[in-house]
């Protein structure tokens, strides 16, 4: 069994950042990550707010971070996490059929769009209904479709969407958006975005050819009307990747840790979407890998006397 001083489960920013700091403490260092690197970001339409690039695409800011890492050899392992134990101080990490050792893990495995538990969501997925909207936003291109929710996401989703589509139906059960400021400037400002203030999705329609309405409900008076759109976009929240990893969760299983990015178990960190946060971007994320992988290495150099993270080894 090949054993690392650190495992960072999760090619996010978050893991990316953690990875950089840990090569140049000289640790012996991989990435376990299950899909692809970037996380969420690498199908984000717009960043604008990550400093020093005013504005640029998800994907064009994750070419910038797998540059930084290759040039520094960070190693890449392509495998799903499927559970973590700890025997006499060693993390065992099961990858199927193989096992990966660690003195110390990084947890950086992210979260999945929460969905609405709705008749016809999980019927339609694919097949009208998404969570992604530069990857199937095309497919709409001139026909009407709708989004569900408030936040952030929704709204950038919305303003993205606006130069593809016909007509958008934004759909949020309360009066206001919880968004970015400046973002509700912008959707506002849309012309062909109609705004369901107080309503909830209630039904996906369909036939074969795919989706065909959206009922909705106005959450005052119980009143239920079909929306025609052949597209239903989806983003109301996230559920943290965490079910692999025993440790201290709050009730949505989101990861809790200290300002070192400890959690519960010595020697497991957890950074980015999957951690319990107040705030969840991409800067945010960076910064949270570069204190786990010093508290990683602060960790494995108490266990070996080493001096990782430019630490003097005490006497």
């Amino acid at each position: 069994m090949e054993t690392f001083d650190l495992v960072i489960i999760g090619g996010g920013p978050g893991g990316l950042s953690a990875a950089i700091y840990a090569i140049r403490a000289k640790m012996n260092v991989v990435i376990i990550e299950k899909t692809g690197l970037g996380g969420q970001i690498a199908v984000t339409d717009i960043i604008e707010n990550y400093l020093g690039f005013p504005s640029l695409s998800g994907a064009d800011l994750v070419g910038h971070f797998e540059t930084h890492v290759k040039s520094l050899g960070v190693p890449v392992k392509y495998a799903l996490v499927e559970k973590i134990t700890k025997e006499d101080g060693l993390f065992i990490l099961s990858l199927g059929n193989e096992k990966v050792g660690a003195k110390s893990v990084i947890v950086g495995s992210g979260a999945e769009p929460s969905k609405l538990k709705i008749p016809g969501e999980l019927e339609f997925t694919g097949r009208g209904v998404s969570t992604c909207a530069t990857c199937d936003g095309p497919f709409y291109r001139g026909r009407d479709i709708a989004i569900v929710g408030g936040g952030d996401t929704a709204v950038k989703e919305a303003i993205y969407l606006s130069r593809l589509v016909k007509k958008i139906y934004l759909v949020h059960r309360r009066d206001s958006f919880r968004a970015e400021k400046i973002l509700q400037e912008r959707v506002l400002a849309r012309p062909n975005v109609e705004f369901l203030w107080f309503h909830k999705a209630v039904e996906v329609k369909g036939d074969q050819s795919g989706v065909t309405a959206l009922e909705v409900q106005d959450v005052r008076t119980e009143a239920v009307r079909a929306l025609e759109v052949h597209g239903v976009f989806i983003f109301v929240g996230i559920v943290p990747n965490t079910a692999f990893v025993d440790c201290d969760k709050d009730a949505a299983g989101f990861i809790k840790t200290n300002e070192k990015m400890e959690t519960s178990v010595p020697g497991l960190y957890a950074i980015g979407d999957c951690r319990v946060t107040p705030l969840r971007q991409v800067a945010v994320s960076v910064g949270e890998g570069a204190i786990a992988a010093v508290s990683a290495g602060d960790y494995v150099s108490e266990l070996e006397g080493t001096a990782y993270a430019g630490k003097a080894k005490s006497k």
